[in-house]
């Protein structure tokens, strides 16, 4: 990174952070302002941001925000609090996902006609995972019902964990139908990126709590230094992984659930994790936006438009109405859940790589296609978040409190006695 593009991006950084405040109360989302100032620095711009969209510092900063921002998120997941509001979560995730990517990659096979299988799949892939972030509104206010709020921000922590794998696995299967790789040599490379990811995950992550819990009890370490554990122990992770051929992606994520299960949950320890990924995050999206959104749109054409706008509603939405049959969730609520899932930081880390790593023979149409999805997820969630929300909370709260049960505190048997009979928000 020239000195002259650091000063820039840390500019655009300082002002956001200065304030921060002052948007908080406005529809200006963190992903609005630093997508927007992207595109207007970037090369279809003023020019200042001159980078290209196959870049290696475009690339480095997504796989380390990713990384960051995975292990965050498995390591955050509180099973014990799952286990009381897991209905939304698991059907959203269990249902809803793989239902999710079939509808994407059926969609994507009757739009673009010259796709083959294997790339109709990777595009469904690489817009399935949910950013929670672009709509934090949606998660954050204490108004929307807890199995709401949970529902979703469990499903966008784990959703781009879980298509990690499955990246892989469409890239693998493109490759094959375009020759550029034997079917022998793809299989050894999917097995190879979740096996050793994985493994050395789970390695990384119990050492990483066990040799923090062990300190702690013998109050060896400074409570400063004890918050570079998790990044030290995600880096480890991905350090691991990655050389023998493994996905530190993967390796990142398993190792979250790892150090999440085994540190006492006591302290919080994971301050610094989370300020660096969204640090990161923020950068991604400048970087993201001033190399690769310009480029991009500039190829811009009707079908790419209305993949975009089709898997923003109908291939998102009804997959989730499906999820929620049998839950006795009224139609506002499959509604809320079903629109709230913006597209963002996996989908873009995971076209870099796609970019960067294979040849296919529509990438041309691919990359567009999410990065026209990513930009319109961005300012419509972004937009909508707060007065949907109101809106809907408003909704909710009309109605008498016999008529809107809640589940928090409840006893497991009683969450399933209540959500069997009665009909909830």
């Amino acid at each position: 990174m020239s000195a002259w593009l650091l000063a820039v991006v840390a500019g655009v950084v300082l002002v956001y952070a200065l304030l921060s405040r002052r948007l908080d109360g406005t529809p200006i989302t963190a992903a609005i302002f630093f997508l927007s100032v992207g595109l207007l620095f970037g090369s279809k711009g003023l020019g200042w941001i001159e980078i290209g969209p196959r870049g290696e510092t475009v690339r480095v900063l997504a796989e380390v925000t990713l990384t960051l921002v995975l292990f965050a998120d498995a390591s955050r997941i509180d099973l014990s609090a799952l286990r009381r509001e897991y209905v939304v979560p698991a059907r959203l995730l269990g249902i809803g996902l793989p239902l999710t990517i079939i509808a994407g990659c059926v969609v994507a096979l009757g739009v673009f006609g010259p796709l083959s299988f294997g790339e109709a799949l990777l595009l469904a892939v690489i817009l399935a995972p949910t950013d929670a972030a672009l709509g934090q509104s949606v998660v954050t206010d204490q108004r929307i019902p807890s199995r709401v709020r949970q529902g979703l921000n469990v499903e966008s922590g784990l959703n781009d964990g879980i298509c990690v794998p499955l990246l892989f696995i469409a890239i693998a299967l493109a490759d094959t139908e375009v020759h550029t790789l034997g079917a022998h040599a793809a299989l050894v490379l999917v097995f190879e990126a979740i096996g050793y990811g994985v493994l050395f995950g789970v390695v990384a992550g119990a050492a990483g709590a066990l040799l923090l819990r062990l300190v702690q009890a013998h109050d060896l370490a400074e409570s400063t230094w004890v918050e570079v554990v998790p990044v030290a122990t995600a880096a480890l992770a991905y350090g691991l992984a990655a050389p023998l051929g493994g996905s530190g992606f993967i390796a990142a994520f398993a190792a979250g659930l790892t150090f999440g299960a085994l540190r006492r949950r006591s302290e919080d320890v994971t301050y610094l994790l989370e300020e660096l990924g969204g640090l990161a995050n923020a950068v991604t999206f400048i970087l993201f936006a001033a190399a690769i959104v310009g480029p991009a749109l500039a190829g811009m054409t009707w079908s790419i438009a209305a993949y975009g706008l089709l898997s923003l509603t109908v291939v998102r939405m009804l997959p989730v109405a499906v999820a929620m049959i049998g839950t006795r969730a009224r139609p506002r609520t499959v509604g809320f859940l079903g629109w709230f899932g913006p597209r963002g930081l996996a989908s873009i880390v995971f076209t870099v790589i796609v970019a960067d790593e294979t040849n296919l023979p529509h990438i041309s149409t691919i990359v567009p296609t999410v990065v026209f999805t990513i930009v319109v997820s961005v300012y419509a969630h972004g937009l909508t978040a707060r007065p949907l929300t109101a809106r809907y909370a408003a909704w909710f709260h009309a109605h008498p409190a016999g008529e809107r049960p809640q589940m928090e505190g409840a006893s497991a048997p009683a969450q399933r006695w209540r959500l069997r009979s009665s009909t909830w928000e």
